[in-house]
C-alpha cells in the first residue's frame, strides 16, 4: 500500500476513536466536573501511550522514532498550552449549550487548521481539498441541526469557538514536529496538558469523582484522545495538517453512528442527506490525496530521455525517471 494510502487510513482511524468520545463524554459528564473531566481524559491519553510504548519495547515490537529535540522546544510548548486550554473550553461548550450547537461549531477546527495552514505555515491548500471541507461542513451542519434553537450564539457557543481556535493553532504546532516520535509526542501531551488542566480543576474548585469513573474517563483519554492522537500525528507526517484535518472531519459523522450504536438514537432524514453529501466529499479528499502521473519524452541534441513525472497537489515537488541511451 502506498504510504500516502496508508496515512489516510490512520486519518480516518483517528477519526473514528476521536467519534467514541462524543456519546461516551455525555454520559460521563453526569459523573465529573468539565475541567476534571478534561484533565483526566488527557492523562488517560499520556499513561495509555506511556504503557502502550512498554508494551512494545517489551514484545521488542517498538519502531525506532526520533526523538524530540530542543529545536522543537517552542512547538512542544505551544502545544501543551493549547492542548490545557482547548478540551476545558470544549467541556464548559458542552455543559452550557446543547449539541447541535457543539456539533455545528465544532467543525471550525476544520477551517482553523486549514487557514492557519495557509496564512501562517505556508500550507498549500488544493481546490478540490477546499471544495471537500465545505462539503463535509455543510454535511456535518445537516446533522446537526435540531431546529432553529440549534443556532442560538450564547456563551457555551464561544466556549467551543474558543476550543476549535485552540485545535486549530495546535493542530500545526503538532505537524511542525509530527516527523519526532508520535508516541513520545502523545505521552508529553497527555501528561502535561492533562496535569496543567488538573490544576485548573483544584483552583476552580471542581470535585475529584469517584475512582471508578476516573478509571472509565482515563480509559476513554487513552483510545478517544491517546491513540487518535497517535495516528493522527502519523496521517500529517505524509498528508500535512490541513489534508489530516479533512479526512479528520468525519468525526461529527461516525459520532451520530455511534450514538445511534451506544445511545440507541434514531437518526432522521438529515442523517441519510448527510450520508451522501461525506460520500462525495470523501471522493474529493482521495481524488486530491492521489498524484497525477504522466510521461513525456524529451529530446537533448543526441540524447532521448522519458520524465514520468509525480505531482502532489499539496506539494510542489516531482519526481523525475530517466532512461538515457548508452
Amino acid at each position: 500500500m502506498k504510504t500516502k494510502n496508508i496515512a489516510t487510513v490512520y486519518a480516518v482511524l483517528a477519526a473514528a476513536l476521536y467519534a467514541i468520545n462524543v456519546p461516551l463524554s455525555k454520559l460521563l459528564l453526569n459523573y465529573a466536573q468539565p475541567t476534571m473531566m478534561a484533565a483526566f481524559l488527557y492523562l488517560g491519553a499520556g499513561i495509555g501511550l506511556f504503557i502502550y510504548s512498554l508494551i512494545e519495547k517489551a514484545f521488542g515490537k517498538q519502531v525506532k522514532r526520533e526523538p524530540l529535540t530542543k529545536k522543537e522546544l517552542p512547538y512542544t510548548i505551544a502545544m501543551v498550552v493549547l492542548d490545557i486550554a482547548a478540551p476545558i473550553l470544549l467541556m464548559f461548550g458542552i455543559s452550557l449549550t446543547n449539541s447541535a450547537n457543539v456539533s455545528l461549531l465544532n467543525n471550525f477546527e476544520i477551517v482553523a487548521t486549514s487557514i492557519i495552514a495557509l496564512v501562517v505555515f505556508k500550507e498549500v491548500i488544493s481546490k478540490k481539498l477546499w471544495f471537500a471541507i465545505a462539503l463535509v461542513t455543510v454535511a456535518s451542519a445537516i446533522l446537526s441541526f435540531e431546529g432553529a434553537e440549534s443556532f442560538t450564539f450564547n456563551s457555551g457557543s464561544l466556549f467551543v469557538l474558543g476550543a476549535c481556535l485552540c485545535w486549530g493553532l495546535e493542530n500545526n504546532c503538532t505537524k511542525m514536529i509530527s516527523n519526532k516520535s508520535s508516541v513520545e509526542i502523545v505521552i508529553i501531551k497527555g501528561t502535561f496538558s492533562g496535569l496543567g488542566s488538573l490544576i485548573c480543576a483544584f483552583v476552580l474548585g471542581e470535585r475529584i469523582p469517584a475512582i471508578y469513573w476516573i478509571l472509565c474517563i482515563l480509559l476513554l483519554g487513552f483510545v478517544a484522545y491517546g491513540l487518535s492522537i497517535h495516528f493522527y500525528i502519523m496521517a500529517q507526517k505524509n498528508l500535512g495538517a490541513a489534508k489530516t484535518s479533512a479526512y479528520y472531519s468525519v468525526a461529527p459523522f461516525l459520532g451520530v453512528v455511534f450514538s445511534f450504536l451506544f445511545l440507541s438514537e434514531r437518526p432522521g432524514i438529515q442523517f441519510y442527506v448527510a450520508l451522501v453529501i461525506m460520500i462525495i466529499s470523501t471522493y474529493f479528499m482521495v481524488k486530491d490525496t492521489i498524484s497525477l502521473q504522466h510521461t513525456h519524452e524529451h529530446a537533448h541534441g543526441d540524447i532521448v530521455h522519458t520524465h514520468i513525472h509525480t505531482h502532489g497537489s499539496d506539494s510542489e515537488n516531482h519526481n523525475h525517471k530517466h532512461n538515457l541511451p548508452l
